[in-house]
This record gives structure tokens, C-alpha cells and sequence, in this order.
């Protein structure tokens, strides 16, 4: 049963599909322009995703890094992953805010060396370059290209996701369950989903149904785990 709990912080691999929407329609189109490599100029190779903790900024720059020929950048990386190589043609950039003054320097020359031998680039940060505190040509670089908010889902909107997935996989839901697990747990729809995975091999295990009791008791169970 703790087994089973572990298990949680055991997340499957980000993908383009597996992230929900929501108001983003628009950008999920983009990056999957991005993901096949499909544009033109180079400010349409360049792009800038923002948005506050949580929106799933994070997700959508691993789910890109996954394919071929891609790089995920971490402000705290090996230096390696900061220089411009030809074997690949598409780098991620993420948390922006946390880049350290030296960091911004190597990212401004990958940038120009992205835009002038035709790669692409998406960075992303928790507000848009304009409100970033970093130096000032990196700033004017990332408001360059193609700038998105990445819009947080509302309670709604997980609700919605959370029950098409349960309803998918033929899974039958109390009343009550969904809302209140939005309320009690990890609000961001990766922990979300995983905790509907743990509810429904606990439900398996212990022949029971999924109603509120049963919730409850698997929650405990997860922050006894934590503790």
C-alpha cells in the first residue's frame, strides 16, 4: 500500500498531448510547428512562453526536449549545454529568472547564433521579456521572436480534464471526489493525474470503489509517506 503511494512521485514523461489545454490551443499549435521543425523566417523560429508558477512551462519545454536533435537548458546546467552545436536544431531554455549573470552572456550568444544559422529556440520565464530582470540585450532578444502566455487552468478546467481521463479509462468517480482532490492535493495537473492513477490501482487492490472515504484515506497515506 506505501508501495503504491511511492509510486506517485514516478510521473510519466511530458508530451505535447498529454498537456491539457485549456486557453492555450493557440500555442500548443505553435510548438508543435516547433516540434516538427516546420517554419520560415528566423523570428518565427524563435519563441517566448510565459506564465506563473505551475502553468506548465516546464512540461511543455520537457515534452519538446524529447524529440530528436533537441536540448533542455536548466539555468544551472553543465556548461556544455549552453553552446551552439549543429547536431541540434532545437534548444529550450527554461526558468529564465534564475539565469546567472554569466548564464544571460551564453544565452544571448546562442540566441544569435540560433537566429543567424537557422535553428530554433524557446525560452521561457515567468513574466515576458520586458518585465524580466536581466540584462538588457538578452531582454530585447527574447521580445524579438514570437512571445505566448501560458495560461493556468482553472478549477474547472482540471475538473473537466481529470473526469475525461477517468471516464476513458472506464473508471467510476463519487461525487465529490474531483473537487475535493483539488482542494487537498498538489494543484498542478501533473501530481493530479498521478494521484488518479494511485486511486485507481488502490481501488483495485482493495476492492473498493472510488468515493471520498477512500480518497481521503489515500491521501493520508501519501502525506504519511512524505513525513
Amino acid at each position: 500500500m506505501r508501495q503504491l503511494l511511492l509510486d506517485l512521485g514516478a510521473a510519466k514523461p511530458p508530451t505535447l498531448d498529454s498537456f491539457v489545454a485549456g486557453q492555450n490551443g493557440e500555442l500548443l499549435d505553435l510548438l508543435a510547428r516547433f516540434a516538427q521543425r516546420d517554419g520560415g523566417a528566423p523570428g518565427d523560429r524563435i519563441a517566448y512562453v510565459w506564465g506563473e508558477s505551475g502553468a506548465g512551462k516546464t512540461h511543455l519545454l520537457r515534452a519538446l526536449a524529447a524529440g530528436e536533435r533537441s536540448r533542455y537548458i536548466a539555468p544551472d546546467g553543465p556548461d556544455n549545454d549552453f553552446r551552439y552545436s549543429p547536431a541540434t536544431s532545437l534548444y529550450l531554455v527554461d526558468d529564465c529568472e534564475r539565469l546567472s549573470a554569466e548564464r544571460q552572456v551564453t544565452v544571448f550568444n546562442l540566441y544569435n547564433q540560433v537566429r543567424d544559422q537557422g535553428g530554433w529556440l524557446v525560452a521561457a520565464g515567468p513574466l515576458p521579456p520586458s518585465r524580466m530582470a536581466l540584462r538588457e540585450d538578452l531582454r530585447t532578444r527574447l521580445g524579438w521572436g514570437l512571445i505566448y502566455q501560458v495560461h493556468g487552468l482553472t478549477d474547472e478546467d482540471k475538473i473537466a480534464a481529470l473526469g475525461r481521463t477517468a471516464a476513458a479509462r472506464g473508471l467510476t468517480l463519487s461525487p465529490g471526489v474531483l473537487p475535493y482532490l483539488i482542494t487537498h492535493f498538489r494543484r498542478d495537473m501533473q501530481s493530479l493525474s498521478a494521484m488518479l492513477d494511485a486511486l485507481d490501482k488502490y481501488s483495485l487492490e482493495t476492492q473498493r470503489p472510488i468515493t471520498l472515504p477512500l480518497l481521503r484515506e489515500v491521501l493520508q497515506l501519501d502525506s504519511d509517506t512524505r513525513q
